[in-house]
This record gives structure tokens, C-alpha cells and sequence, in this order.
């Protein structure tokens, strides 16, 4: 199991973004992707997560109406689409996969999600 996450870079404030989260090894379609990020000196924070089917998405209340979660289970790819960036969105961001089966009609935590990729670092600038 393999996510890799890119996309990072450095955007002024007002801006948008989109960052991707290329999986391989297995089946997109029975696991829940989540992004998460970590600011420095701050916990690592889930951000989105979006089921397999992808008919069931959770927002942290920090990204609600700016952030968007989709996935192309037939190119094996989840996006994570950012507009209204601000300061405070500059972090390390990852993907991470969970088993849909194991987490059923829960709410995933960030202790679920057990296969994580690399980060990729994106600055907001004021």
C-alpha cells in the first residue's frame, strides 16, 4: 500500500490550490482516503476524509465551505481542492487510507487511518 501526496508550493492568501494523493497497491474503492495536516509545532489534524464510494465526506469545521475532497478511483487519485487560503492553512499535508469495512458508518478517527504517504508542504503568505 503506497499514497504519495504532491501538489505543495507557496500561494498568497485569497488563493487556491489543488493537491493530489496518488495511491497504489490497492483497491481505492473499499478505503477511506483522509488529508490531514500538521503545522509546526502543532498534532497532526485531519483536514477531509471521503469514503470509498465517495458518497460520504467529513469537513473539519477549519475548511468547511473551502476546501473540497474527490477522488477518480479509476486513475487512483484523491484531490484535495483549496480556495479561500489563508495563513493559517500552511502545514505539511498528507493522505492517508483506512478500510472502509472496518470503520462501517463511523466517523473515522486519525488513529483508523493506518497507511500514510509522504507530506507535501504548501505557505500561505499573508
Amino acid at each position: 500500500v503506497q499514497l504519495q501526496a504532491s501538489g505543495g508550493g507557496l500561494v498568497q492568501a485569497g488563493g487556491s490550490l489543488r493537491l493530489s494523493c496518488a495511491v497504489s497497491g490497492f483497491t481505492l474503492d473499499y478505503y477511506y482516503i483522509g488529508w490531514f495536516r500538521q503545522a509546526p509545532g502543532k498534532e497532526r489534524e485531519g483536514v477531509l476524509y471521503i469514503n470509498g464510494s465517495g458518497g460520504s465526506t467529513y469537513y473539519a469545521d477549519s475548511v468547511k465551505g473551502r476546501f473540497t475532497i474527490s477522488r477518480d478511483n479509476a486513475k487512483n487519485m484523491v484531490y484535495l481542492e483549496m480556495n479561500s487560503l489563508k495563513p493559517e492553512d500552511t502545514a505539511v499535508y498528507y493522505c492517508a487510507a483506512a478500510d472502509d469495512e472496518e470503520i462501517g458508518s463511523t466517523i473515522p478517527t486519525t488513529s483508523d487511518f493506518d497507511s500514510w504517504g509522504q507530506g507535501t508542504q504548501f505557505t500561505v503568505s499573508s
